[in-house]
């Protein structure tokens, strides 16, 4: 928590062990201009109140300092956590919400607006056709119908984790159903239709034992390379080997 309080209010010379010099915080750095908060309903309470100051006061004092430096900055703050329930649990500051929420924008998640995905798919494959490498032509009417009857509860990163890890292990020239794997899958990969529970919950054991084995033959068995280009770490590329009986 001190490290984080210095990173927005910066702190002086010899404040704390391994302050060997002197520290612009964000504050100061975004002065005259927009600071961003990602995820502002995790900050913890000690936090908060620092903030509502700076917002009040519309000034800061580094870390190990007396002096007040003056600031004028515009403060962005997104969330994916109901803040208005959090002020009655008691996790956020209620002046704080209302300082914060002086032009709320709420953006419904993407299972709420699936007229956006052919047109996020299309910016995915561009940006990492590019970033890969490759030249994927697009994705099939199949395909495109499994990315939008699914209900994506990671949302836009879900998606973009989605078609990036399709163009990293597909060997078409366009994406097809059978290239996509995504957590909770409920569509048919053959099909894009909808299947019973039952179904599904062995189609997605199938399917991640299929993609593992695809990742590993793809990248002549590099479990570094293999885990980075599924979204995993070693150890859980390790496990999921292990208990899915692929021998290393």
């Amino acid at each position: 928590e001190s490290l984080f309080e210095s990173e927005l209010f910066g702190h002086v010379k010899g404040s704390f062990s391994g302050a060997v010099e002197t520290k612009y915080g964000r504050f100061e750095l975004a002065n005259g201009g927009t600071l961003f908060f990602d995820e502002i309903g995790n900050v913890s309470l000690s936090i908060q109140s620092k903030l509502l100051r700076v917002l009040q006061e519309r000034e800061i004092i580094k870390v190990g300092s007396s002096q007040v430096v003056k600031i004028d900055v515009r403060i962005i703050a997104a969330t994916n956590k109901d803040l208005i329930q959090s002020v009655k649990d008691g996790t956020f500051r209620e002046d704080l919400f209302y300082r914060l929420s002086v032009v709320p924008i709420t953006i419904p998640p993407l299972r709420e607006r699936k007229s956006d995905i052919p047109y996020l798919t299309n910016y995915f494959l561009e940006k990492y056709n590019k970033k890969r490498g490759k030249n994927l032509k697009g994705i099939s009417e199949k395909a495109m119908k499994a990315l939008i009857e699914y209900d994506w509860p990671g949302n836009v990163r879900e998606l973009e984790n989605a078609i990036e890890r399709a163009i990293v292990l597909t060997e078409n020239e366009i994406i097809e159903p059978s290239d996509l794997m995504y957590y909770g899958l409920t569509v048919d990969t053959e099909t894009g239709t909808g299947s019973n529970e039952e179904d599904k919950v062995k189609r997605l054991v199938d399917l991640e034992r299929e993609y593992i084995i695809k990742a590993l033959k793809k990248f002549n068995g590099h479990k570094g390379n293999t885990a980075e280009s599924l979204g995993i770490d070693r150890k859980t590329l390790r496990l999921k080997m292990k208990a899915y009986g692929i021998v290393e």
